[in-house]
């Protein structure tokens, strides 16, 4: 099961034509004479299946857009809302990928294999079974409940890529989101503790411009709120359980004040609703990765021995460094950064902050602090109180930013003792 996936059009029932829509291109007027543009009634390219929006989600094949010689436009196809057969525990999915790709572990991802796809406008696929680092999956265009678009535009949201463990159960499924830099494998370990204690099913998401899924140029907390949004009602998911650390905090926090309906419960770790004073700290990370150089063809050991060493006059915290190494990948014989380092460079204060929210969120929430961390103050307590009345603070004591990583078990019995009964 994908992302994104898609069947192909009727062919053995054509849809309307000729007299009614003489020509299949862009701009041409609508059946019966309206005079509208199809291109207003957001008839979009060929292929990538979106329904016409203001029209009650029927797609351009309904309304009578055909596929002729030489008019370069194809009939587009409506996205399957078909339920697909059930993942296999370990699963992992993409929405750029066919399903069947092994979930990359903690420790060594595997060795890189070819997608079987030319050099020009290629999915590759890096050491962890990606495909596409840097490139720009189709997405969706999204609208939030009310259907409404700010200012005009669309939302867009892209299609995540995650891995999904353990299954069944009564409560709803736990989704586990990754901070800055990160990945859904930052989580593996976790998951799968938590589905040997009778969890359930767990996923883990990877952001936008991290990991295995689609790089892109926005990157706010609404943009990846909708892209979690998008997963959920692809996987027909009515409401999960969220946990985030850091950046996936503030996401899984955006979520439930966004979309309370769609979020039961909520975990934030080491991440309060305000604003985060580490704009040039990470700045500088990103300088110093962006500044790594790696010659072709070497070794997976000895690229990280490499740029390891041209990080730490930058980064002195080996941890840190370690953890930003977990993106170094080998695509085709060259080391890259999978992260999208651009996008997060232009966007980094929006990162940083947090966006205003006045409607609170209802549910239960915990907010998960690590006593040494500096991520969490007292101060954050009247804006936590505001947005999420029912919540909880609690410290793991000796752990710092990466809770989970730090403290593991403690960690672990905390999540466990919010989750609902099974």
């Amino acid at each position: 099961m994908t992302g994104s996936h898609q069947v192909p059009g009727d062919t053995k029932h054509p849809p309307l034509r000729q007299r009614w829509w003489p020509r299949g291109w862009l701009g041409q007027p609508l059946p019966g004479g309206l005079g509208v543009p199809a291109r207003l009634w957001g008839v979009l390219c060929p292929g990538l299946g979106r329904p016409c929006p203001g029209l009650g989600g029927f797609s351009a094949r309904i309304w009578g857009v055909t596929a002729r010689a030489g008019s370069g436009l194809a009939a587009p196809r409506p996205v399957s809302t078909q339920r697909g057969s059930r993942r296999a525990p370990g699963k992992v999915c993409s929405g750029g990928r066919a399903p069947g790709t092994a979930a990359p572990r903690d420790s060594e991802p595997p060795p890189p294999r070819s997608s079987g796809r030319g050099q020009s406008g290629a999915a590759r696929r890096d050491q962890s079974g990606c495909t596409g680092v840097g490139a720009l999956l189709p997405s969706a265009r999204l609208t939030d409940r009310t259907g409404c678009r700010r200012g005009g535009a669309r939302s867009r949201a892209v299609s995540l890529s995650y891995a999904e463990v353990g299954s069944g159960g009564a409560r709803p499924p736990l989704v586990l989101l990754h901070g800055l830099f990160g990945s859904r494998v930052n989580f593996q370990s976790v998951a799968n503790a938590l589905v040997r204690r009778g969890c359930g099913r767990v996923l883990m998401l990877d952001a936008r411009n991290h990991g295995c899924s689609p790089h892109s140029p926005m990157m706010s907390y609404e943009a990846m709120s909708l892209d979690v949004q998008h997963l959920l009602h692809h996987l027909r998911i009515p409401q999960c359980i969220v946990l985030g650390h850091s950046m996936g905090g503030k996401t899984a926090m955006a979520l439930a004040l966004q979309r309370p309906d769609l979020v039961e419960r909520l975990i934030s770790v080491d991440i309060s609703p305000v604003s985060t004073a580490c704009v040039s700290e990470f700045s500088a990370y990103i300088a110093a990765m962006k500044a790594v150089k790696i010659p072709d063809g070497v070794s997976r050991s000895a690229a990280r021995q490499l740029a390891d060493k041209q990080l730490q006059p930058v980064i002195q915290v080996p941890q840190i460094r370690q953890f930003l190494l977990t993106s170094l990948v080998d695509v085709q014989g060259r080391y890259v950064w999978r992260v999208n380092l651009e996008a997060i460079s232009n966007h980094l204060a929006d990162i940083m902050n947090f966006p205003m929210f006045h409607k609170p969120y209802p549910g239960p929430a915990l907010f998960l602090r690590g006593s040494n961390s500096p991520y969490m103050s007292s101060k954050d307590y009247p804006e936590i109180r505001r947005l999420f009345p029912k919540a909880n603070v609690q410290f793991i004591e000796g752990a710092g930013h990466i809770v989970h990583q730090d403290k593991f078990e403690e960690f672990i019995t905390a999540v466990l003792n919010f989750l609902p009964p099974p």
